[in-house]
């Protein structure tokens, strides 16, 4: 290794407080925060910093899975005074190996008593097959850390230090900083009683305790009891209709329960939604959420999705949001569209599919009609949550006008269930009446059996995108239904029983599925792999019916129509990803501009950088 001159080490030490800026975000990755990261993006290129509770070696890492195997790699730390940084990557067994081209660069490091710290950079785009590249999807982090320096007869075992944390990376930063001071009100659950079975949905109403005069809220944070962050799945805020009064706020009850109280089918307006893995959600600084007057929400159900697949016993939840507000009031009003498909059996998915496209629409004659009544220059789109269940792969919001594909309103190519927040938006986008919108998701049910339907539990499927946006308009819901018979061809159904007086309906003709509901016949249905890909070629040009709601279970008159879905270019055409690679001259502006360095990364040998 090259020896450091020692007038630059002595320009290095105080780094840390000198490149404070370039690291936006940070997330602590361990339990015990003894493992912090910190990152920013710089044009093409993405600097981290670590902070270990350690003086031993430091492991950072990018996985497709969140596991070992073929992952990207880098192992860094300080021993005997001198700082090491090493490319590393693993194969599918797991296997460390060093790469033969180091495309991370050491910036900095340092240790004390109790920490090390490593500061670093690559490109988001490195040209190398053992790098994974670096883009706004889900990116599985992995870290470990050992309390000895790497040795020259390997590596030391991290043991139990280690795990892994999704996050994205090039999520844009968030300038706008609130007071800590503002005013807030919590909406909890109080001693609600999760039972023994995977998937429950509580819904308990509320009142707004703002009454009267305008208000913004400006920030919404999640408050998930202590040891149930996999227990709650999500949470969704519904306006209720404004004629309720405080009856309602007795107690909650199990959502879509026939024995539910009537006053929750009120409430069908999304204000607000979060998911598993997300944090709290702050407003752009022109935008809130209104609250205080008479078109506000007044009553709100929240409703919880609690996931409790080994069927533990005795589980009792507090969870719920923490909503800050203020009385300066910001310039726009934000509404959430939910767009997709809509929630039904009508969305399968055969078993046995490494990947199976569905797609949900939401039509131009839904935003035309709903735009040109309510805002014809269009609404302005912020942020934007992305959601599936377990067998989601990738997710995708594509974008029209006038037949021509935009650039993808959001995406996430590397969908992870356990992390789901709203994207914010590095530009916003504008939605024109004639525009449509279609939620692509793609999914895997290579494990799986039989069918995957549509429906509530982690072990169904939905297809969904939730649009942050202003100003506020009468859109609350726009998506679509495929035709159900057309998919019942596909299986050889002739005929069901009419007038349906049972649900799921039952099948008349042929012979092999008489008396069959649609979902058994559905899963008798001898799937093969050929025959999924000709399902789902199928389903993907089948007429949608088409729903477009407004608050107050009121509809827009394009509700319940049948449209054609447009001829789009199927799969998505990613756009081309310009690499760089470490062969080429590497230059960093760094410390703040104390001074500027020029190194040449040779990709032979056992060099290092340095500065």
């Amino acid at each position: 290794m090259r020896r450091w001159p020692l007038l630059l080490w002595g320009l290095l030490l105080p780094a840390a407080t000198a490149a404070a800026g370039r690291y936006p975000h940070s997330a602590v990755l361990d339990g015990a925060a003894g493992y912090r990261l910190l990152w920013g993006q710089q044009g093409s290129s993405i600097s981290f910093r670590l902070e270990v509770r350690t003086q031993g070696y430091v492991g950072f890492g990018l996985s497709p899975t969140g596991a070992m195997a073929s992952a990207d790699i880098v192992v860094g730390g300080v021993a005997r005074g001198k700082p090491y940084l090493q490319d590393y990557f693993t194969d599918a067994n797991r296997a460390l190996k060093r790469d033969s081209q180091q495309d991370y660069h050491l910036e900095y490091a340092m240790e004390n008593s109790t920490h090390t710290i490593l500061a670093f950079s690559r490109e988001l785009h490195t040209c190398d097959t053992n790098d994974k590249s670096i883009t706004e999807s889900t990116i599985r982090v992995i870290w470990a850390y050992h309390h000895k320096d790497m040795g020259e007869a390997g590596q030391n075992y991290h043991g139990s230090n280690r795990g892994s944390k999704s996050l994205r990376l090039l999520n844009p930063e968030k300038k706008n900083v609130i007071s800590a001071s503002l005013p807030y009100f919590d909406l909890t659950n109080q001693g609600v009683p999760i039972p023994d079975k995977d998937t429950t949905y509580w819904c308990q109403m509320f009142k707004i305790p703002i009454h009267h005069e305008k208000h913004h809220v400006i920030k919404v944070e999640p408050l998930i009891q202590k040891g149930h962050g996999n227990l709650v799945h999500h949470i969704l805020l519904y306006q209720c209709s404004s004629s309720l009064n405080d009856s309602v706020l007795d107690y909650g009850h199990e959502c879509y329960h026939p024995n539910m109280p009537d006053s929750f089918l009120t409430c069908e307006t999304v204000i607000f939604a979060w998911a598993i893995g997300g944090e709290a959600f702050t407003y752009p600084p022109h935008v809130g959420l209104s609250i205080g007057t008479s078109i506000d929400p007044q009553y709100v159900l929240m409703e919880v999705h609690y996931d409790n697949p080994s069927y533990l016993e005795g589980l009792i939840d507090n969870s719920g949001l923490r909503l800050f507000y203020t009385p300066d009031l910001r310039k726009y009003d934000a509404g959430v569209i939910e767009a997709g498909l809509w929630v039904s059996l009508f969305h399968n998915i055969p078993p046995g599919m490494p990947e199976f496209m569905s797609e949900g629409h939401c039509t131009l004659e839904c935003l035309e009609e709903a735009l040109d009544a309510e805002r014809p220059s269009g609404i302005h789109v912020f942020a934007v949550l992305l959601h599936a269940h377990l067998a989601g792969r990738a997710i995708r919001m594509r974008h029209f006008r006038k037949g021509e594909e935009q650039k993808l309103l959001a995406y996430d190519d590397e969908f992870d269930f356990n992390f789901q927040e709203f994207q914010y938006l590095k530009e916003e986008r504008t939605i024109l009446p004639g525009d449509n919108l279609i939620t692509e998701c793609r999914y895997s049910t290579i494990d799986r059996i039989r069918m995957t339907w549509g429906g509530l539990s982690t072990r169904n499927e939905m297809c969904l995108s939730y649009l942050l946006y202003y100003p506020r308009i009468n859109l609350t819901r726009c998506a679509s239904i495929p035709d159900i018979m057309e998919q019942l061809q596909f299986i050889g159904v002739k005929e069901i029983y009419r007038p349906v007086r049972t649900w799921p309906f039952i099948i008349k003709s042929p012979k092999q599925y008489k008396n069959l509901s649609f979902m058994d016949a559905m899963n008798k249905f001898k799937w093969s792999r050929s025959a999924g890909l000709s399902y789902n070629e199928l389903v993907l040009r089948l007429p949608v019916n088409v729903r477009c709601s407004k608050t107050d279970n009121a509809e827009w008159s394009i509700q319940g129509m049948t449209a054609i879905p447009p001829e789009i270019e199927r799969p998505y055409r990613t756009e081309p990803v310009i690499c760089i690679s470490s062969s080429y001259l590497h230059c960093s502006l760094f410390l703040n501009l104390l001074f500027t360095a020029c190194v040449t990364v040779s990709t032979l040998g056992n060099s290092w950088p340095f500065v």
